[in-house]
C-alpha cells in the first residue's frame, strides 16, 4: 500500500498544471485555489424537493472540473465525469458522451490528482472499502474526491428514469428506478465522501457512481465489491457552490423535515 502519492500521479498533476498555463489558465493549475475546489451547481435539497430542471450546460461544468457526478435535466439519469468525458448514463442502460448544450440542474466536479492511494490486492466488500477510506483520510471534515479502479466481482446500481412535470420528490421518482447487478468486470467507481455537516447541500457520506472499462454500463452505485485494485483520493478544502435562479429553484422548500432520512433513501442508503 502507498500511502504517499505515486511518481505517475505526480506527473500527471504536472502535466495538467504545464498545459493549464499554455492554454491560458483553463485548469485548475493556474489557480492552486481551484486546485482544491469542488464546484457543485445546485443542492441536494434541492433535489429532494423535486427540483429537476437546471441552467447550467454541461460545457460550463467542464470549464470547472475532469472529475465528478450529477444528474440531468428531467432527472434523466446519471451523470459520471472522468479525465474530461461526461458520460450520460440512462435508465434504459445505454452510456453516451453527453453534448456540451445538456443541461443539470445537480453535478459537483474538480480537477482530480490523487494526493493518496491505496492498492487492493484482495477482495473487500463495499463496508471494508470504506472503512479504508475513513481510515487514510486526514480528516472527516473535508471532501474527498474518490476514484477506484480495478475489478469488481460485483456491483450493484440504479439508473433514475426521465420525470415528466409535475416532478415527484426524488424519493418518490427512486421507487421507480432501474437496478441493475454486475458482476466480474473492470471499472471505475467514482464520487466524494461529503463531511456529515454538508447533508443538504450534497450527500453527506459516500457518493459514488459507476462505469465500467467499455464506457457501455453503469448507473449510481448501491453496493460493490472490489476484487483488486487502486483507490485514490484527492482532498478537497474549497467548495464554490452555485446556486440556480429558475423560478423552480426559487420557491423550493429547501430545508424540509426529515431531509436526511430523505436523502438516505433517495441515495439507496
Amino acid at each position: 500500500m502507498a500511502a504517499e502519492e505515486k511518481a505517475q500521479d505526480r506527473f500527471r498533476r504536472f502535466v495538467r498544471t504545464v498545459l493549464a498555463h499554455r492554454h491560458g489558465g483553463a485548469g485548475a493549475g493556474h489557480d492552486p485555489a481551484r486546485a482544491r475546489e469542488v464546484y457543485q451547481s445546485s443542492t441536494m435539497g434541492a433535489l429532494i424537493d423535486g427540483v429537476y430542471d437546471g441552467d447550467v450546460p454541461v460545457a460550463e461544468l467542464l470549464r470547472h472540473g475532469d472529475f465528478g457526478l450529477g444528474t440531468f435535466n428531467h432527472l434523466d439519469g446519471e451523470m459520471l465525469v472522468l479525465d474530461g468525458v461526461c458520460y450520460h448514463l440512462r435508465a434504459g442502460g445505454s452510456v453516451e458522451v453527453a453534448g456540451g448544450g445538456e443541461l443539470s440542474p445537480f453535478a459537483a466536479l474538480t480537477w482530480f490528482g490523487a494526493d493518496i492511494t491505496e492498492d487492493v490486492a484482495s477482495p473487500l466488500p463495499r463496508a471494508e472499502v470504506t472503512a479504508l477510506v475513513d481510515r487514510t483520510a486526514r480528516s472527516p471534515n473535508l471532501i474527498y474526491a474518490i476514484r477506484i479502479t480495478g475489478l469488481f466481482g460485483e456491483v450493484r446500481t440504479r439508473t433514475v428514469r426521465r420525470q415528466e412535470p409535475p416532478y415527484p420528490s426524488l424519493t418518490e421518482a427512486a421507487e421507480g428506478q432501474a437496478e441493475t447487478t454486475f458482476t466480474g468486470l473492470r471499472g471505475t467507481l467514482a464520487g466524494y465522501r461529503t463531511p456529515a455537516y454538508e447533508q443538504g447541500i450534497s450527500v453527506a457520506g459516500y457518493h459514488l457512481h459507476f462505469l465500467d472499462d467499455g464506457r457501455t454500463r453503469g448507473g449510481h452505485c448501491l453496493d460493490f465489491r472490489l476484487d483488486q485494485g487502486t483507490i485514490a483520493l484527492a482532498e478537497r478544502s474549497e467548495l464554490h457552490l452555485s446556486l440556480p435562479t429558475t423560478p423552480q429553484f426559487l420557491s423550493s422548500d429547501l430545508s424540509p423535515s426529515g431531509l436526511s432520512d430523505q436523502i438516505r433513501q433517495a441515495e439507496g442508503g
